[in-house]
């Protein structure tokens, strides 16, 4: 015990004696830069603020010289003459490191920080700018080489709005000062900037659909520009000085576009659209995108680019290939010789709704700067454990001998509360090294991407997302410099930053980080043991409804969320299965996450209720974060009860005992109740639950024209799916019940007429047979089917071809189009969100009839219904086959279920329980 209180003491000692706590004798500072670089000037300009914070008076000096009295800091290079005498002088050699990275040196009354490169430099003026903010001086004897793990790390801005703009589609948003006053706000420009360079995040990405027509003018199609002259000045004026300034601070400006997206007033004077994923590629289109991109680069060459090919063109094929490798490289190569310039500036490819490394194959041999990136969790987060299919892809991607960029996207399963869980975090990017062997970070916004810059939360003045999320952008950014901190450190600097925030004792920042992490597992666990998908067409926070949890198959379930970005287990409909027949269960289960969420909620309410009598600072903030807790509770256990609701209800399907669904009702109440809670803490406190409010967002409901965005709206449809349920149970104990299906109207065929030459229709019905080219026919179907004038489409020539059909109504209509629910390059793939933004244009996007039919040879059918106004139209989908089955008036009825039909079991036998 003695010899542990002389260690004590011993450590207590060394300490004081190698950080100067107490005000130095001499507050005299001379900084002298070994260059003139603008990011070593920007970096000792912060160095010399937070010394004169501190009480230190300084000089900047440009001559060169080493001061001989009181303390002088040289910042530099390795190989700057300055920095070398003063090494020599002062007998301190710095270390030397890579990329980025920075030697911080010291003795008594001198310091050296050198860098690899004008980058490091900087990194390490703000490195000592944080020693002497903490210190309240300069330490002494200091010795730190550091340098970053990841090459790249940046975040991102969509220059994009949570609705469509008159008369445009997605992602079609000019730059101009009505839609987005934030763009050419330089303040707020400056703020985000500093804040980003805090981070040392180096990149910075703005996503658009087509950003070349607000910024540059082409001598070809000068017609093309879709702003004004006016407006067209400010976004030149805007781009110099975010460039500019971006620059100064390390970080490289990286403008997204999507293909194939042409301007309005182009589409206009030629007679297209704007984007159609299923057009060729058509050589004036080409043309006219090689030639923006070349006037792009000409006029910005620091400014790199970032490439989709996937979404609004039809991959994956060659297509993708010859766009990327004869339009997109060359138009940068042409802006290249405008310049007379040989060096390469980035190319990032986005491996998105692409085949990634065969495009990468063909374009290594022809431009070599080139990155890919990919979404690390889809649209979520859910797990650092990513696996299977989606993990060998980033691995292929990583392996290729670039570098792959990981892409935090979207967070439809975070959006709005907060969120800032340092052990998660931390883990998800030692995942992004260890599993898909990637280097580099690409970080979305947490919440309101489509909203930016304001946040969810119903305050006057709105909140910026920069300043409410701050601990999202420290946790990515401080482990993407560095995954391999110690976890017990960081348990300690995590403490003391949410202290200082909250004007707390370090020992009750503990409890806000615990509160924070317990809060952290809530999100990723629901959605990967629950959701329908990782895309943003689910908003994970408004809820599921109870046919979701049971037949998820029939509203587009996305696969790659349970066999990639899920640890290994079990969904409800796998469990209940399992249960019937005594099968044991694998993984994690969907018991098991009901009963981990509702302890992590129940957690992290205490551990906030624990630090609130101690806050002194920032008690508002405060309030908002402490309120979001009790939302992650009430919202635990909403999805807990509802998840054992339906293990319940799924029992009926294999005993058929009505006890079984009343014992569900108790559970289904809690569920409920939970979720009003839900709503009257979120109802004064934000304006909507998710950023994007197009027709877009289908789970739990449509979400179409900002309806349905929040948790008031909600409720009443959970009330009913409650009433639906206890009515349904009182019909099954009095008259047998049964699932409605057999007393469905018939549906009546509109009338239209078909303008496509060479069509014939048929009648749908039994043994009907359905392609006029191949001896297959119709061997069940559901009756409200029967009758339908089906369209006759060569299945050869849509497998070759794609099908089109061009047609005529004087009322509106819908088309019903029967897709074969299995991917096989000879069927239609379904209208899929998470892969093409345009996949709803007509309300195409939800499955109307699940396993409407049984053919034969063929796999399960969905049928999708397609909307169209009075006039003449063209519906033109890609190639593979797909049943027309005719056109009804689009204000008929049209059932959404599950026929049940073309499968070995009925997975949406239980469906109409919830339903009228």
């Amino acid at each position: 015990m003695k010899g542990f209180l002389v260690l004590v003491v011993s450590l207590v000692i060394l300490n004081l004696t190698t950080w100067a706590t107490d005000k130095p004798a001499d507050k005299n500072v001379t900084i002298i830069a070994g260059n003139n670089s603008p990011r070593i000037k920007y970096g000792t300009e912060k160095l010399t603020a937070a010394l004169q914070k501190a009480g230190y008076k300084v000089v900047l000096s440009t001559d060169g010289k080493l001061a001989v009295s009181g303390t002088t800091i040289v910042a530099g290079l390795y190989a700057d003459a300055l920095v070398k005498k003063a090494a020599a002088t002062w007998r301190l050699k710095p270390d030397t490191t890579g990329k980025e990275g920075f030697s911080l040196k010291s003795n008594t009354n001198s310091f050296i920080i050198a860098g690899t490169d004008a980058s490091g430099t900087l990194y390490g003026c703000l490195e000592l700018a944080e020693q002497v903010a903490i210190q309240k001086a300069l330490p002494e004897n200091l010795s730190i080489t550091d340098k970053p793990e990841m090459v790249l790390r940046g975040a991102c801005i969509g220059v994009q709005k949570p609705y469509y703009l008159p008369g445009r589609t997605v992602y079609e948003y000019p730059y101009t000062p009505e839609t987005f006053p934030w763009l050419y706000d330089k303040a707020l420009w400056v703020q985000y900037l500093d804040s980003l360079v805090a981070n040392r995040l180096n990149s910075l990405y703005l996503w658009n659909g087509h950003p070349f027509a607000s910024l540059v003018r082409t001598k070809e199609y000068p017609y093309a520009v879709e702003v004004d002259d006016a407006t067209f000045k400010k976004n030149e004026e805007l781009f110099a000085f975010l460039t500019s300034e971006a620059d100064k601070r390390g970080i490289w400006v990286i403008q997204m576009f999507y293909n194939i997206i042409v301007s309005k007033p182009f589409a206009e004077k030629n007679n297209m659209k704007t984007q159609d994923r299923n057009r060729p590629i058509i050589p004036i289109i080409a043309d006219y995108t090689r030639k923006s991109i070349a006037a792009f680069v000409a006029k910005y060459p620091n400014v790199g680019l970032m490439v989709a090919l996937g979404e609004a063109m039809e991959g994956v094929g060659q297509d993708d290939v010859d766009w990327f490798c004869k339009t997109i490289i060359p138009g940068v190569q042409d802006g290249l010789k405008m310049l007379g310039r040989k060096d390469e500036p980035p190319i990032v490819l986005r491996a998105h709704d692409t085949d990634a490394p065969r495009v990468m194959k063909d374009a290594l041999l022809i431009y070599k700067n080139l990155y890919t990136e990919a979404k690390f969790n889809g649209e979520a987060l859910t797990t650092y454990e990513p696996r299977g299919p989606w993990a060998d892809l980033h691995r292929t991607l990583s392996r290729i001998g670039t570098v792959q960029i990981e892409n935090v996207h979207i967070l439809a399963n975070l959006e709005p509360f907060r969120y800032g869980s340092p052990d998660f975090i931390q883990k998800c990017v030692q995942s992004m090294h260890s599993i898909y062997e990637a280097n580099g970070l690409h970080l979305y916004p947490q919440a309101s991407y489509w909203d930016w810059p304001y946040t969810a939360d119903k305050t006057q003045p709105r909140q910026l997302e920069i300043e409410r999320d701050w601990i999202w952008y420290r946790t990515w950014a401080r482990y993407a410099w560095n995954c391999t901190r110690d976890r017990h450190q960081e348990e300690a600097y995590w403490a003391g930053s949410l202290a200082d925030k909250f004007g707390c004792s370090a020992e009750q920042g503990k409890n806000i980080v615990e509160a924070y992490e317990q809060s952290g597992e809530i999100s990723p666990k629901i959605l990967r043991r629950y959701g329908i998908t990782d895309g943003n067409r689910q908003t994970m926070t408004l809820g599921m409804l109870m046919t979701q949890l049971i037949d998820p198959k029939r509203f587009g379930l996305f696969p790659l969320l349970y066999n990639s970005e899920s640890p290994f287990g079990e969904m409800v409909i796998e469990y209940a299965d399992k249960e019937a027949n005594e099968i044991p269960h694998v993984g994690e289960t969907p018991i098991a996450v009901a009963d981990e969420i509702m302890v992590h909620g129940d957690k992290s309410v205490a551990a906030i209720e624990k630090a609130t009598p101690y806050v002194t600072a920032n008690r508002e903030e405060f309030n908002r974060l402490k309120n979001d807790m009790y939302c992650y509770q009430a919202m635990a256990k909403f999805y807990a009860w509802k998840a054992r609701t339906a293990v319940q209800v799924l029992k009926f399907k294999y005993t058929n005992k009505v006890p079984d669904l009343e014992k569900a009702v108790p559970m289904l109440e809690k569920s409920v109740a939970y979720f009003a809670d839900l709503a009257g803490r979120t109802d004064t406190t934000y304006l909507y639950a998710n950023s994007m409010q197009t027709q877009q967002r289908k789970i739990p409901v449509n979400g179409k024209n900002a309806t349905m965005k929040t948790w008031v709206e909600l409720l009443p449809v959970y009330q009913r799916e409650l009433e639906n349920f206890k009515k349904h149970i009182e019909a099954l104990k009095k008259q047998g019940g049964g699932s409605g299906i057999a007393s469905i109207k018939p549906l009546v065929n509109a009338p239209v007429e078909i303008l496509t030459p060479n069509i014939t229709r048929y009648t749908f019905q039994k043994n009907a047979q359905v392609f006029p080219d191949l001896s297959v026919v119709v061997n069940d179907l559901p009756a409200f089917l029967k009758g339908l004038q089906g369209i006759y489409y060569s299945q050869s020539r849509q497998i070759t071809e794609g099908t089109s059909l061009n047609f005529k109504t004087a009322k509106p209509v819908k088309l019903l189009v029967a897709y074969f629910a299995e991917k096989n390059g000879a069927y239609l793939p379904e209208p899929t969100l998470e892969i093409d933004a345009s996949a709803d244009d007509y309300g195409q996007a939800q499955v109307k009839v699940a396993n409407a039919m049984a053919i034969e040879g063929f796999p399960a059918i969905n049928i999708h219904s397609f909307s169209f106004q009075a006039g003449t139209h063209t519906l033109t989908l890609g190639k593979g086959s797909c049943l027309l089955l005719g056109f009804i008036n689009d204000n008929d009825p049209l059932p959404v279920v599950d026929a049940g039909l073309g499968v070995s079991e009925n997975a949406g036998a239980l469906d109409w329980l919830f339903e009228k």
